[in-house]
């Protein structure tokens, strides 16, 4: 027989000690769009990927115009490549009306609303134990994840509240905050044990199962209105794939109608399960599925861009 681990006595620090490799200085902001854009699309050839970017834009930009359902399923990648601009502005236009994240994308956007920074250099921070022992992210997240239960509320609503409600100085940069302060559906999608937060004495196990079991019956009840939507996954290759697929099989088995729809997968290399849990399987008898391969600080605004400039058409 093992007992678990006290924490208790861990040596924690102050995250604004810590050096970080992504700061808000360095995201991307969306420009203002001039027709450009629009003709590059119009421009493409009519072969292989070119055509998916066209398809894709269209069939989102109807989804726009008709008041559809649009998921974004991002990894937490898109914070660290300084994309939440542009995330932001697809809120903004009507280009989204929902975001899932993993546990790392609540914490990364948490760290840049609190000190504009993120992303710690883990090869330097193991090697003494310091990695993921910073005191203010810990009792920050999890502090706001019990109370939000105890509420009833899932995670991202619960993070989200009280980014806003304390005021955090770079809150404006945060995604989070972003959609909790608009009214979109943010949820959160955690494995115990994945998460630094989880090393911290205060993390509430319980709490945070909890939390996340309201954030996934939250996300299966958007995705029974995904017809004639669009569900994107990006930079998730495991845990949002996996989600998706279980709460399309709960759609379904519902009763409701969720078929004809379009599915996306934008990552830097194409994964097993986002190609088979997202752009196959859940497209197999109708709709349309999709992958766009490529470095994602590029490929993303590449697309937001497009999906900016042909929104009136």
């Amino acid at each position: 027989m093992i007992d678990p681990l006290d924490l208790s006595k861990l040596n924690m620090k102050s995250i604004r000690d810590r050096k970080n490799k992504v700061k808000v200085s360095s995201f991307g902001i969306p420009i203002e769009t001039n027709g450009t854009f629009a003709k590059f699309l119009d421009t493409l050839p009519a072969f292989l990927k070119a055509d998916d970017l066209k398809e894709i834009c269209r069939w989102w930009n109807q989804a726009r115009k008709e008041n559809k359902q649009i998921i974004l399923m991002m990894g937490d990648a898109l914070i660290k490549l300084g994309l939440s601009p542009y995330i932001m502005r697809l809120i903004d236009e009507g280009f989204l009306t929902a975001l899932a994240m993993q546990g790392a994308g609540i914490i990364h956007d948490t760290e840049i609303a609190m000190i504009g920074e993120t992303s710690e250099d883990v090869s330097i921070t193991i090697g003494d134990g310091s990695f993921g022992m910073w005191k203010e992210i810990g009792e920050f997240i999890n502090s706001a994840i019990k109370a939000g239960v105890s509420e009833g509320l899932g995670i991202g609503e619960a993070v989200g509240r009280k980014i806003s409600q304390e005021n955090l100085p770079y809150k404006n940069y945060s995604i989070i905050n972003y959609a909790y302060e608009r009214g979109i559906p943010l949820t959160a999608h955690i494995a115990y044990g994945t998460d630094t937060i989880h090393m911290h004495p205060n993390a509430d196990g319980a709490s945070i199962g909890k939390g996340t079991e309201i954030d996934f019956r939250k996300f299966a009840n958007l995705v029974c209105s995904l017809e004639k939507g669009v569900v994107i996954n990006a930079a998730s290759a495991v845990i949002l794939p996996e989600v998706f697929l279980k709460s399309l099989s709960i759609a379904r088995n519902l009763g409701h109608n969720v078929h004809n729809f379009m599915a996306v997968n934008m990552d830097m290399i194409q994964h097993y399960r986002p190609i088979e849990n997202v752009v196959k399987r859940p497209t197999s008898t109708q709709g349309r599925g999709y992958a766009l391969t490529g470095n994602l600080e590029i490929l993303f605004p590449l697309v937001t861009m497009c999906l900016l400039d042909i929104k009136d058409r």
